[in-house]
């Protein structure tokens, strides 16, 4: 896992044609607002976490944030425990988030 800023984050995104935003916020947070083209999975719910994530292929890259950057980092070392190679964190959370046109 790395912890990248906005503009990293997103830049190395850019560079990864089948790389998946994940955003791993409640569907409230979700609905509320989000990074275009996220997929949504609530890691507070732990069991249907698990059940979504072990569906993915673990060698792609993924690109994961919440509200402020600690769900999303726990999103992503559980993600390391299970096998995927390539899982960055968004620094500072959606809260934080500029919008990809800013970066």
């Amino acid at each position: 896992m790395k912890n990248l800023p906005q503009h990293e984050w997103y830049s190395s995104f850019s560079k990864h044609k089948n790389a998946i935003i994940l955003d791993v916020r409640t569907e409230y947070e979700f609905d509320e607002g989000k990074i275009p083209n996220a997929q949504n999975i609530d890691i507070l719910n732990s069991n249907e976490f698990l059940d979504q994530i072990k569906k993915f292929d673990k060698s792609n890259y993924y690109f994961v944030y919440c509200k402020a950057g600690s769900r999303s980092a726990q999103a992503c070392i559980l993600m390391q425990e299970l096998g995927f190679k390539n899982t960055f964190n968004l620094e500072g959370g959606f809260s934080e988030w500029l919008g990809a046109k800013e970066i």
